[in-house]
């Protein structure tokens, strides 16, 4: 049974958002919320959430900054984005903050569960006009050339983002000591001895969106 949890501060657009989530599969069930801390507290009661399809306009703790909560809570649920802002630099830090999909608001539901059913399946999704513009899409490709694991790969996004070592620490829920053993590794894959050649490399790769 697949159980899914739709945060989403309108009750109208969550009522049919639950609605829609069911047709993935016969027995699905769909929880809702409508902010941040409900969320949060069904998480904790609810061990065996799938999936979490996530709106990015919310009161209290925007969606990207409740991205970035789930992502360190509950690394193991995919966080699939649905927003109606849909600009290539909302969708990039998305992807970049590790959600596993984006869908926009204006796509019909046929593509949303398409869409839910590529994340579930362990793919990334983004709509097509999208997949060139931004980094999350190229990362397996950049990852099997150099042999980053995705921990490194996560790294190294924030890196280009122009993170410090403390603060993709904090992000990805890792001690800074780790961190640098990462950043370390990315040196030596991009044949680089410090930070700013490493970006240089890297923006050679056209790793940014």
């Amino acid at each position: 049974m697949l159980k899914l949890l739709v945060i989403e501060d309108h009750a109208l657009v969550r009522e049919g958002l639950l609605q829609t989530v069911c047709e993935l599969e016969p027995d699905t069930q769909a929880i809702g919320a409508s902010e941040a801390g409900t969320a949060l507290s069904l998480l904790e009661a609810n061990n065996d959430v799938d999936l979490i399809l996530l709106d990015l306009m919310l009161p209290h703790l925007n969606g990207m900054a409740l991205l970035t909560v789930l992502r360190k809570r509950f690394p193991d649920v995919p966080v699939v984005i649905l927003s109606a802002m849909e600009d290539n630099e909302t969708v990039r830090r998305a992807i970049g903050r590790g959600a596993s999909g984006f869908v926009p608001k204006s796509s019909t539901s046929a593509a949303l569960l398409s869409a839910l059913r590529q994340v579930l399946a362990g793919e990334i999704y983004l709509p097509p006009q999208y997949q060139e513009g931004v980094p999350g899409r190229r990362r397996r490709g950049l990852a099997e050339r150099f042999g980053l694991t995705k921990s490194q790969m996560s790294v190294l996004e924030l890196m280009v983002e122009g993170k410090t070592n403390r603060q993709i620490a904090e992000l990805l829920g890792l001690t800074e000591g780790t961190v640098k053993i990462h950043v370390s590794a990315i040196f030596k894959v991009l044949n680089v001895t410090n930070r700013p050649q490493a970006l240089l490399a890297v923006g050679k790769l056209q790793l940014r969106g």
